[in-house]
């Protein structure tokens, strides 16, 4: 295919990027982007050459992630001031629809249930049931502190501190005709079959499973059905690496792998090949079926922290930010700059298509 068109993003964060998604609704351009400058910002990528910023709404604390409800004008946010909040962008109004009792690291909703999910590290769930006036709320106890959440059609995927994992069916958290609330069990109780802590977690758009990556540049495939043929065909491996050549001078001098985290993952909307980043700036395109690397783009000036398809999948936005791996959080990318940047991608027709596929 013709080399991709990319272009970055005006008016980035000012500090680390938490969060990035594209608006998950037909043809929309809009980006929602969360950042450790207590700042979430919304552009539309393709209003105008070289994209626009639309709205940036500040909060207390530090943004760790925000999402899209029900329309393009509604998000909802959570972060370090411990709130899950619902933002009306035209009028600017928030409101507080649940308090955690520390950090909140994720939230995520599912629009055909009209649930809001957040994780916080308190180990608890909040399920909010916007369906319900007013909005009701169920607790979930987690075993440990969440890291990631990742929604498929059906499912809650749930990677947590000690290589835990849950998956909940999204059906168990709506509203019972029972008086009492009570908190559903998981589908599946998982240890990750990565060795090291989970970094991001990805489901499959057909629902049949997830990836998921590591701080020792791993990925992992699996799927959610239990039977012993579907497991077999799990598997995981290495990338995100880089390899220094041996010293000539120093005799008996090996050579030396650099490993890095696989911060982000994200599938595509419609070919079921998904995207890697990692904290060596590198974003890569993988076919899971095939277990082959599609392409591997050019390398980005510092980590990649995060990956986000338009609902078309003809755009991969990449957010990029100085990272814990570059030793130096404060300070400046190779090329300078201190704040966050995201860049926008536009695929060449079959650029992400798997190897087996039919173009």
């Amino acid at each position: 295919p013709p080399p991709t068109d990319q272009f970055e993003l005006p008016s980035p964060p000012t500090d680390a990027i938490s969060s990035i998604s594209y608006a998950p609704f037909p043809s929309s351009t809009r980006l929602l982007v969360s950042s450790w400058d207590k700042t979430v910002y919304l552009y539309d990528t393709h209003s105008q050459p070289g994209g626009e910023l639309l709205h940036a709404v500040t909060h207390r604390a530090p943004v760790l992630d925000a999402c899209f409800g029900s329309h393009e004008d509604e998000i909802f946010t959570a972060g370090l001031d411990w709130d899950v909040r619902r933002i009306d962008l035209p009028s600017g109004t928030q409101t507080v629809l649940s308090s955690h009792t520390a950090g909140v690291k994720s939230v995520i909703y599912s629009a055909p249930h009209s649930l809001l999910i957040s994780a916080s590290w308190d180990s608890t769930l909040h399920i909010h049931h916007l369906a319900t006036v007013p909005p009701s709320i169920m607790t979930v106890a987690l075993p440990q502190k969440p890291y990631a959440l990742s929604l498929s059609p059906t499912r809650l995927l749930v990677a947590m501190a000690a290589r835990s994992l849950h998956i909940y069916t999204l059906a168990s958290f709506l509203p019972s005709s029972q008086s009492d609330t009570i908190a559903p069990e998981p589908w599946q109780r998982r240890e990750s079959s990565l060795k090291f802590l989970t970094r991001a977690i990805s489901c499959m758009p057909s629902d049949s499973g997830y990836a998921s990556s590591s701080i020792e540049g791993r990925v992992a495939v699996e799927y959610f059905d239990p039977s012993p043929e579907s497991q077999a065909r799990k598997y995981a491996f290495k990338c995100h690496r880089q390899t220094l050549d041996a010293d000539p001078t120093q005799a008996g001098d090996q050579p030396l792998d650099i490993v890095y985290p696989v911060n982000a993952l994200a599938f595509h909307p419609t070919y079921g090949t998904f995207a890697s980043g990692g904290g060596d700036g590198v974003v890569a395109l993988w076919d899971g079926v095939a277990k082959r690397r599609i392409r591997q783009y050019a390398r980005y000036a510092a980590s990649v922290a995060g990956l986000t398809w338009s609902s078309d999948g003809k755009f991969l936005a990449v957010g990029v930010c100085r990272g814990v791996e570059d030793g130096d959080e404060d300070g400046e990318m190779e090329d300078g700059s201190r704040e966050g940047r995201i860049f926008i991608r536009e695929l060449a027709e079959g650029e992400a298509v798997g190897k087996g596929a039919k173009r």
